[in-house]
């Protein structure tokens, strides 16, 4: 008796989380929105060659900072469209869930640190912030 108690247990346990999984895990009606508030980078660098370091530095240190909940960053992608702008070394896409977040993590030690780094060897940048405004 007491081995067809545990065996029942186990179906039960097992026909739960299958069931739990597939409601917490089920697709959006649409594309998964990254985050509300957007911050994109886009840099020109002193020595293009640098690139992979920078995105190195940026992976490790800006991606674990607290409130950053998604993260994106690499080089151009050619596709052969001549409308796409592709005048940058690196771009960098960070996603926060609200304003605090964001101002906590421009005055975090890790992108403090990141720029003070890398300011040198950055010829120029442009920063484009964006609010997300999904349509009710």
């Amino acid at each position: 008796m007491r081995r067809l108690f545990s065996g029942a247990w186990i179906l039960a346990s097992a026909t739960v989380f299958v069931l739990a999984a597939c409601t917490v895990g089920k697709v959006p009606d649409g594309p998964v929105r990254p985050a509300p508030i957007l911050h994109l980078v886009y840099f020109h660098l002193e020595d293009p060659a640098l690139a992979e370091d920078l995105l190195m530095d940026c992976q490790q240190q800006l991606s674990v900072i607290p409130g950053v909940v998604s993260y994106a960053a690499g080089m151009h992608l050619e596709t052969g469209r001549d409308s796409v702008d592709g005048d940058y070394d690196l771009a960098l896409l960070v996603g926060f869930d609200d304003t605090e977040a964001y101002q906590g993590y421009l005055v975090h030690a890790n992108h403090l640190e990141l720029l003070a780094t890398w300011r040198s060897r950055i010829s120029s940048y442009t920063i484009h912030d964006v609010l997300d405004q999904p349509m009710p």
